[in-house]
């Protein structure tokens, strides 16, 4: 029985080092590139037409811009790059770029790059997947949102007390190279706008902002040169509450064995909203509830889940969340939880929930070799009105003991990723795990999956029972051997 132990353990040094030699991650989708401190970008482009627009309808600004480029150089080009303030690379998050006329084309490859540590503006560059031929144009939809960016004022505020928001920008879309026509449109969600920054018209150019309902716009403005700014400077209701989640730890667990997928997310919660004055009061929350006001504090969370999710478990730093709903039939599932207490401006919340879900909705396994692919959403979490943002993700995805050749491919941007091991009940090396790292996310990418395959050989699988196996054996020899042993004490024979 003996030969069962060695030989397991054989079989698992074996398979870890297969694991090793054939590990395979793809090539994170970020890099950084340090160019000489006297960099400008070339003035090769020239923005043709561009149309700024700035979403403040959500927790946190959303910007896009469609502009027409035009290669105004001798020779074909292939970069083009964005500036942002220090403070704007800091916060910058989900920046994509993409071509405005082809909705199902691949996302560009865009890098953040360095030039001077000192210097206050740096630059994303942006490789177009076809060199830019002169004279001619190519339209871009440029998409990113900022996070911590919204100030309330005042920052304090009443129980009952409506919030204000500030948020600053420029006019002129921020570009390193001339454009010759453009406009920025503001949208928010409430037409309650006390204060924004008015730019007199001239050379035949109207006053801006122009109103119409819920939206301003500024422009349309002539020639602008490179690096123009136009500060502006808005304040808006939003009686909503401002969700950060500064850390969310989210673990896939995959189990061939038991045909199962379990899911665990493990939040760090705070409220970015206006502080309140006075101390919070439950008699006059409670009498608000009968007409259901809009409040800056979080009240409930709710999660949309995938159809079959079951058996969730939700806590937080005291114990289990009691007031809470959970749905899941054949069209959806949703869990909804209500935290202890309204959660209010500068307050924290950290939480966990998780569930389970039947394995072979997200697995498949391909035509002949032992060949894997999961296919599971990089974020879930809460789906508010009023947005999410989260300043750092940790994705750990933990395949079964002995899976090798591991590798991914997402859209999600701006990945970071690693491969080792993560021990568990049972386990004899450790679990192969797939650890992917991304950081200033919102939840407009809620949608974006996760695709890993990997290799799982039938003998890997059958190294848990033969250990086991072995173990359990190896304990009844022992007994066995142990009850043998003759530990009596008698006298000497004379």
């Amino acid at each position: 029985m003996r030969l069962f132990s060695i030989a397991a353990a054989v079989l698992s040094l074996a398979s870890a080092a297969v694991c090793a030699e054939k590990g395979n991650l793809t090539t994170p989708l970020t890099s950084r590139v340090v160019l000489p401190a006297n960099f400008k970008p070339p003035q090769v482009f020239k923005n043709a037409n561009l149309v700024h627009i700035v979403n403040l309808e959500r927790g946190y600004p959303r910007e896009l811009i469609n502009v027409v480029i035009e290669n105004i150089a001798s020779t074909p080009q292939d970069e083009y790059f964005i500036p942002f303030t220090s403070q704007q690379m800091e916060t910058i998050g989900g920046l994509e770029v993409k071509d405005k006329k082809d909705a199902d084309g691949r996302l560009f490859e865009v890098e953040a790059v360095e030039f001077d540590p000192q210097s206050d503006t740096q630059f994303y560059r942006v490789r177009l997947p076809k060199a830019l031929a002169p004279k001619a144009q190519q339209t871009l939809a440029i998409s990113y949102s900022f996070l911590s960016s919204l100030r309330p004022l005042p920052s304090r505020i009443e129980q009952q007390e409506n919030q204000f928001l500030v948020y600053t920008f420029s006019a002129y879309c921020p570009s390193s190279y001339v454009t010759s026509k453009q406009k920025t449109e503001v949208k928010f969600g409430t037409a309650n706008i006390p204060e924004y920054t008015i730019i007199p018209g001239g050379k035949g150019e109207p006053e801006s902002p122009q109103k119409q309902g819920t939206k301003f716009t500024y422009g349309p403005f002539g020639e602008v040169p490179a690096g123009a700014l136009e500060p502006v400077r808005v304040r808006y209701e939003f009686t909503k509450p401002l969700i950060h989640v500064s850390r969310l730890e989210r673990d896939i667990e995959v189990s061939h064995w038991g045909g199962n997928i379990a899911f665990e997310e493990r939040y760090t919660m705070h409220n970015r909203a206006a502080n309140l004055t006075k101390q919070f009061s439950r008699l006059q929350w409670a009498q608000q509830q009968y007409y259901n006001p809009p409040t800056t504090a979080i009240r409930e969370l709710k999660f949309p889940l995938k159809v079959g999710s079951l058996t969730p478990y939700f806590t937080d730093v005291i114990g289990n969340v009691s007031t809470s709903r959970f749905r899941s039939n054949k069209r959806e599932a949703s869990l909804e939880i209500k935290p202890r207490y309204p959660i209010f401006g500068g307050w924290n919340y950290p939480f966990r929930i998780g569930w389970d879900a039947d394995l072979k909705n997200f697995l498949r396994k391909l035509n002949g070799g032992d060949s894997y692919v999961l296919k599971v959403p990089f974020l879930e979490g809460p789906k508010q009105p009023e947005g999410l943002e989260y300043e750092h993700i940790e994705l750990r995805i933990i395949l079964p003991e002995g899976a090798e050749n591991v590798k991914y491919s997402t859209t999600m941007p701006h990945i970071s990723s690693s491969l080792g091991l993560h021990k568990t009940f049972m386990d004899t090396l450790g679990r192969t795990t797939l650890t992917l790292h991304a950081h200033n996310i919102v939840d407009d990418l809620r949608d974006r999956d996760v695709i890993v395959t990997y290799d799982y050989p039938f003998l890997a699988g059958l190294r848990k029972p033969l250990v086991i196996f072995g173990g359990v054996l190896s304990c009844f020899v022992a007994a066995w051997a142990v009850g043998c042993l003759d530990v009596g004490i008698r006298g000497k024979r004379s």
